[in-house]
């Protein structure tokens, strides 16, 4: 689940129901139940979900399937229909919806349309926009959806250092869309989105982290985040890597070689509380798996909850407590996404 700020808590907390709040008791109660047992037992629905607007994307991000166009599944973009009946199957359990996997939500044009039908039905809505289309409409329509949270990715202060991983950006659209957000958000008075910059820092960057705390207050919006970056070519030393201990998810090891920092526990709490679906209705078991090649169900051909509680999931939830090193897609997660507030 996400950080949160006190006004953002707030607003989250206000699309909590009795429904939500037993659902989600029976999903915690059942996860450590089954930490406690060594075998899988799952009650409840999940509460939070990714939905995949699109896996097209503007950018050429080097650590990114959607900027390497190195996808092994198909390119597409997600049915504003097949979108609404899932959330009509989901939302009176669900809270927080994520509008992100791969590729750039606002290329999808429905996408402002799905924010808003899932803020009617008072869910908590994110998503994470590269910002190069927000122009003054789309961010006056981004504020009237009644998206929760906007995260603006923007790695570096310079065009110069932000081209070296956001190959093929333009700084100056970020800004100017950031822009267009915070003028908007006063302009019609809302206190959503909660928005915030969010600096993914590698190498080439790291040297201006002091300077995007600074531009984030001096465009006014609501904080600032550091991400360390997933690297998949890491054991012999990337130019990514930074140098900076504490933004880095490897570390040297004895052999000289480059390794994961955090020991991989045999248990991961997404796998019971969270889910996500590919534009074409795949379900795999978290954002780690950006080719989908754990396929756990197909919502073009069975309903959420027969997937929720499939053989599939069963088989693939007892694999993780078994052994999570041998999942090719926790290689490189643990606490390796952790973000941290200015």
């Amino acid at each position: 689940m996400p950080d949160f700020n006190y006004q953002d808590s707030r607003n989250f907390l206000s699309k909590l129901t009795f429904r939500r709040f037993a659902n989600g008791m029976k999903v915690l109660s059942s996860f450590y139940l089954t930490k406690w047992m060594q075998k899988p037992i799952q009650w409840g629905l999940p509460f939070s979900i990714s939905f995949e607007p699109t896996t097209s994307c503007n950018l050429r991000c080097p650590e990114c399937p959607s900027g390497l166009r190195a996808f092994t599944r198909p390119i597409g973009m997600l049915e504003k229909d097949f979108f609404t009946n899932t959330i009509e199957e989901l939302h009176k359990e669900m809270m927080y919806l994520i509008f992100y996997f791969q590729g750039e939500p606002y290329l999808n044009p429905d996408f402002l349309d799905m924010v808003k039908f899932a803020t009617q039905k008072k869910i908590y809505t994110a998503t994470s926009t590269n910002a190069h289309y927000l122009n003054d409409d789309n961010a006056r329509r981004t504020i009237e959806s009644g998206l929760d949270r906007l995260i603006i990715s923007i790695d570096g202060t310079t065009q110069e250092v932000y081209q070296q991983y956001r190959i093929g950006g333009k700084l100056e659209k970020v800004l100017e869309g950031a822009r267009n957000i915070v003028k908007w958000k006063k302009q019609l008075n809302s206190k959503t989105p909660y928005v915030f910059f969010q600096f993914l820092v590698v190498k080439p960057n790291e040297h201006q982290i002091e300077d995007i705390k600074k531009l984030a207050k001096e465009i006014g919006v609501d904080d600032v985040r550091f991400k360390t970056a997933q690297i998949y070519d890491y054991e012999n030393g990337n130019a990514l890597i930074p140098t900076i201990d504490k933004f880095s998810r490897y570390k040297k090891n004895a052999s000289g070689k480059y390794e994961i920092k955090n020991a991989l526990d045999n248990h991961c709490w997404k796998l019971w509380h969270a889910c996500v679906i590919s534009w074409d209705g795949l379900v795999v078991p978290c954002c780690f798996d950006k080719d989908a090649d754990y396929r756990l169900g197909d919502l073009k051909k069975d309903s959420f909850k027969e997937v929720w509680r499939s053989e599939a999931y069963k088989a693939f939830r007892t694999k993780l407590l078994s052994g999570r090193k041998n999942i090719d897609i926790c290689a490189n997660c643990s606490e390796g996404t952790k973000v941290w507030s200015d």
